[in-house]
């Protein structure tokens, strides 16, 4: 067992991230599905360390502190980044989105629950096989899964939970390119809905070289650690209570009210430029560890049935992506970029949604309709509409609570 400590950890998922590119860069595969960088090097690393754990029995262990603290970094520049006015002109395609994914998360756990009941499984596997973490990742997956062991007895709930969480995240960070690759061919208009001649977002080209200062990064900085700090007091104040909700979300909405007030005040104008930077590096680490710490040895613990459960769940999100998502937001190059999105945080969680429709505005072009209303609906509609789509299935008959 080779146990990195936290600047280890750090050296090593920057070493992932050069790898991604230069896998992306060298493999005309990986650069014609877009397959985003992150995703490229740490899967490759988790699939090395998979390798050198059967043959030789070699473990290495990260020190991955740093990640949470990274995540929500990633989150606060988001709303930071975010404009009310811009989101009141993507009202609408909002809305549409978020009804899209409520059908999303019913497919899930239809899909699951039906599976498990064919397959001769507890039907409580079907359901965590749904949308409890594949729309709703680890961190809903954990909170579900003591629930699940409190109140139906299902005592391997947590470790099922997060294996499939797991192998969300690695799917949705495979398919969102290639589905969207295949949408922007077919797309009716070229180019977004939206004013092509504004700049990029700070998310939707990430490579483009920006200038900022140093006082305009310490005190992005610094907004960035009052997003963080206010963000987990209120999470921690709402914890237990019928508000609770997570904490990146409570991140998230502290840097769009602080943004949004200073500028309405006329005391401080949000660089974008320095959001950009920070936003990115956040992102990419994030994913860097999240992917390269896997264990993937782990994952055989999924019984074949479970496996078989989340492979048709991989095929329903590329297929409700193409024949939901993309033709109810417009068919159009915005809608194929919307549909790279939901298969990332469909199957794995909003920062997968960002470093794919990064991928492919990099490719393709900007979109900034999809930079607008994926964060706000991965982040926070997702949460809220999944809480009560769960509650709603834990009503049925087949999910009888221990006494």
């Amino acid at each position: 067992m080779i146990q990195l400590d936290t600047y280890g950890t750090l050296v090593a998922a920057t070493l992932v991230l050069l790898l991604g590119r230069k896998c992306v860069q060298s493999i005309n595969f990986l650069k014609k599905y877009t397959i985003p960088e992150p995703v490229a090097g740490g899967l490759l690393v988790a699939v090395m360390l998979l390798i050198a754990n059967r043959i030789f029995g070699w473990e290495i262990g990260f020190d991955v502190s740093l990640k949470v603290p990274l995540m929500l970094a990633f989150f606060a520049t988001i709303g930071l980044n975010a404009n009310l006015a811009s989101l009141r002109s993507g009202g609408k395609s909002l809305m549409l989105l978020v009804f899209v994914v409520v059908g999303l998360l019913l497919l899930q756990n239809v899909i699951g629950i039906g599976m498990a009941k064919m397959l001769g499984m507890d039907p409580l596997m079907g359901l965590l096989a749904g949308s409890v973490t594949l729309s709703g990742g680890h961190g809903t997956g954990a909170a579900w899964s003591k629930v699940f062991v409190e109140r139906y007895g299902f005592e391997n709930a947590t470790e099922v939970a997060m294996a499939c969480a797991t192998f969300g995240l690695v799917l949705g960070g495979i398919i969102g390119g290639p589905v969207a690759r295949y949408l922007v061919s077919h797309s009716s208009m070229p180019g977004g809905s939206l004013d092509d001649s504004a700049d990029p977002s700070a998310f939707e080209k990430p490579a483009i070289g920006r200038m900022i200062t140093p006082l305009v990064l310490v005190e992005t900085i610094a907004l960035i650690a009052i997003c963080l700090s206010a963000g987990t007091r209120i999470s921690e104040l709402l914890h237990g209570s019928a508000f609770e909700i997570p904490t990146f979300v409570c991140v998230l909405f502290v840097g769009v009210i602080l943004s949004n007030l200073l500028a309405w005040l006329g005391f401080y104008r949000v660089f974008d430029r320095a959001v950009s930077v920070l936003g990115n590096v956040s992102l990419s680490l994030f994913l860097a560890m999240a992917l390269m710490s896997l264990k993937l040895w782990e994952m055989a613990s999924l019984a074949l049935p479970m496996m078989a459960i989340l492979l048709v769940q991989t095929i329903a999100m590329a297929l409700y992506a193409i024949f939901v998502t993309y033709r109810v937001m417009g068919k159009n190059y915005d809608a194929a970029v919307l549909a790279a999105g939901h298969c990332g945080f469909g199957l794995g969680a909003t920062p997968t949604a960002i470093a794919n429709m990064q991928a492919i505005t990099n490719q393709f072009g900007p979109s900034h309709l999809a930079f607008l209303v994926v964060p706000m609906v991965g982040a926070f509609f997702l949460d809220i509409a999944n809480a009560i789509v769960i509650k709603l299935f834990l009503m049925l008959p087949v999910f009888p609570a221990i006494a």
